[in-house]
């Protein structure tokens, strides 16, 4: 689905490359994260996968990328759009500003592409439900908060029904609810519609429970690349300045002091951290 070989990027004036010699392969319908400090090429990874480099960051770009398909430096951006959705960090410049309420800006990108009313209203319809945008529906998209907009923004790519879907930072405005049902949904999409979703998150216990897999940027390079489990408890995350959850810092800490199963891999979750302690308690209630 997405194979990116000897990728290397440098913006217009810039010194050095945002993305260097990166090679990747991900699958159809895999739900994969990106993390990595900031300035690690996080979103000129993005930007690329959706087009927006070359096409419209007109810098200097080596080696070979493809994303369903198609050769991304050789593809009119119009003609990737139809397959990769992006949405941004920034919500509000995603909004179109052509549209009085939330319920038509979902169904913008869908008027462009001439969908027929009745199924663009069935699949509007549908996004709504799912992003929980019923009460806001009627509302100018300019008149809500900005957790709302980012579901907004996010409604209006899931109702193209891309099969590819970059997410640069989809959660950073919501709250915790709002944080889990943005995953829950990305999760649906990549298990009932083969879709591919890459997305840039910070939120690490998000990540450990939703995504196959984890890749780690650090100066533009892939640093790490692989479960969520191995990737996110790895040492070289804080190396490079990345915070690991509170849940691996209890248990490598533990660990060291011989009361963390050694069995057990450290922990990326509540879950598995819970568990892991009831082990350790049990284990140390036997031998007294």
């Amino acid at each position: 689905m997405i194979q990116l070989d000897h990728v290397t990027y440098t913006y217009p004036q810039a010194k050095h490359p945002a993305l260097s010699d990166i090679s990747l392969e991900i699958t159809e319908s895999s739900l994969v994260a990106i993390v990595g400090p900031s300035g690690a090429g996080k979103s000129s990874l993005c930007a690329l996968l959706a087009g927006f480099i070359p096409h419209h960051f007109h810098g200097i770009l080596q080696g070979r990328a493809l994303v369903h398909g198609q050769d991304i430096a050789n593809t009119p951006l119009a003609e990737l759009v139809t397959h990769v959705g992006y949405v941004f960090q920034n919500p509000f410049t995603q909004l179109s500003g052509a549209k009085l309420t939330t319920r038509e800006e979902i169904a913008f990108g869908l008027e462009n592409l001439g969908v027929p009313r009745l199924e663009m209203a069935e699949r509007v319809d549908r996004v709504i439900e799912l992003f929980s945008l019923r009460d806001i529906a009627n509302r100018s998209p300019y008149e809500i908060s900005g957790g709302e907009m980012q579901r907004v923004a996010l409604a209006s790519i899931f109702v193209m029904k891309p099969r590819v879907l970059v997410l640069d930072e989809p959660t950073a405005q919501l709250d915790p609810l709002g944080a889990r049902q943005v995953f829950e949904a990305i999760r649906t999409l990549t298990n009932t519609q083969s879709v591919t979703v890459i997305i840039v998150e910070d939120k690490t216990e998000w990540i450990a429970t939703f995504a196959d897999r984890v890749i780690t940027l650090h100066e533009g390079r892939v640093v790490l690349d692989g479960s969520p489990d191995a990737v996110l408890t790895s040492p070289l995350l804080a190396e490079i300045g990345i915070r690991v959850s509170h849940y691996t810092q209890a248990a490598r800490a533990a660990s060291r002091h011989r009361l963390w199963p050694s069995e057990l891999a450290l922990p990326t979750t509540l879950d598995k951290a819970i568990d892991g302690f009831k082990r350790a308690r049990k284990k140390y209630e036997n031998l007294g």
